[in-house]
């Protein structure tokens, strides 16, 4: 029988793996994190804190097993030198326990979550998009095209061999069964999808596309980036060090590039999609024009995102031309990803989601014209300032 975590009995499980001592106990605060998993957080008499996860079992008394790629990322990071200038911009996992599905990390007190960030103080600097382009680059160049690095994920010790996403998400085989699920409201996504030819053959072509040639976090959205309370304060290649972390490794893969950039560029999309003004009675060109968050204040944040990551590796224009027209179109695909995520866990689908639609079905069928639409400046202007960022 696998263990099970509790307030009552963390503390005994952590002085058994000998993270924590006895003396520590009685000064210490526990505190319950609502989340998908079991999270507690365990505050020590010192000021540290850390965060103990254990994965949810089903009736099989079975977990998904997701805890494995957080661990893989950090041995990933001990058994290969080079990827210590990332360190800092990566979650600290401390221990794991793959037979009671636990991992223990340090929790980052001084952050918070990029997207809380955002809707909280409505600011969209372009230093932060800066740094977290030159992080993600960093991340992406240090295993590109590296055999060491590839066995390295593909082989690791219960991992299943990685194999090309399916990235139509089985819209393509839309079965009765949908009707079980999805509010007659939601019906209204189906249809719209299955209408369109050229979106389904341009996620077809995307499939087809997929490139796997480097580590890619796999699930890069703006809540699983967390930023440092005094941001402001730390200037300079050296100081910016930790000013960001990337969180949440399970779905880490070996993959293509293109899909961890375009995921980002969505989050930072779905920001002034999801401060339209909607209405039947509204125009879809008006509705994004009345957005609280209109696109123009985004713009240049992605531009930077995009310039940072570009400066930092150029080498990845040589080997993919077509780089930016592809994570133009997994923006467009992250959008699609956003509204079933909706129609999954709040069973609607309205005028907002139907906004959403047109905007991915542009950015996935006619890439070429949504370059300047997402960044604010055509393609050869964002790769020569990525040239001009690189010489300074």
């Amino acid at each position: 029988m696998p263990l099970l975590l509790s307030s009552q009995n963390v503390f005994e499980y952590l002085i058994a793996q000998g993270i924590c001592t006895q003396s520590q106990q009685s000064e210490s605060e526990i505190e319950l994190k609502p989340a998908k998993n079991f999270n507690l957080l365990l505050s020590l008499p010192s000021g540290s804190q850390l965060l103990i996860k254990q994965e949810p079992y089903n009736r099989e008394g079975k977990t998904t097993g997701e805890f494995l790629r957080e661990w893989q990322m950090h041995e990933f990071l001990q058994r290969f030198p080079e990827t210590n200038k990332i360190h800092p911009y990566i979650s600290e996992a401390l221990h794991f326990d793959a037979e009671n599905s636990i991992i223990v990390f340090n929790y980052l007190k001084n952050y918070r979550d990029l997207a809380d960030f955002y809707s909280q103080e409505n600011l969209f600097s372009t230093k932060i998009a800066t740094v977290v382009g030159t992080t993600l680059a960093s991340l992406h160049r240090i295993s590109w095209n590296r055999q060491e690095c590839r066995d390295f994920w593909q082989n690791y010790q219960g991992a299943s061999t990685q194999r090309t996403p399916d990235l139509t998400f089985g819209l393509e085989r839309i079965t009765p069964e949908v009707f079980s699920w999805v509010p007659i409201d939601g019906l209204k996504f189906f249809a719209l999808y299955q209408r369109y030819d050229s979106l389904g053959k341009a996620i077809a072509n995307l499939s087809q596309s997929y490139t796997p040639c480097c580590l890619t976090h796999n699930d890069l959205k703006l809540n699983n980036i967390l930023l440092c309370h005094n941001w402001e304060d730390m200037d300079g290649d050296e100081s910016s060090q930790g000013i960001i972390r990337l969180i949440d490794w399970e779905r880490a893969a070996w993959g293509d590039p293109t899909s961890d950039l375009g995921a980002l560029i969505s989050s930072y999309l779905q920001i002034w999609l999801g401060s339209m003004i909607t209405s039947k009675a509204i125009a879809l060109e008006e509705s994004l024009r009345l957005a609280t968050t209109p696109l123009e204040v985004l713009q240049p944040s992605i531009a930077a995102l995009a310039i940072a990551y570009l400066a930092n590796f150029p080498e990845i224009l040589e080997h993919r031309p077509d780089f930016l027209l592809r994570v133009v179109q997994f923006a467009g695909l992250g959008l699609i990803e956003a509204i079933q995520a909706r129609l999954e866990h709040e069973k609607t689908f309205g005028n907002s989601g139907i906004c959403m639609l047109q905007v991915a079905k542009s950015l996935l069928c006619r890439p070429e014209k949504s370059v300047s639409t997402v960044f604010g400046m055509a393609a050869l202007e964002l790769t020569h300032q990525g040239s001009v960022s690189r010489l300074k």
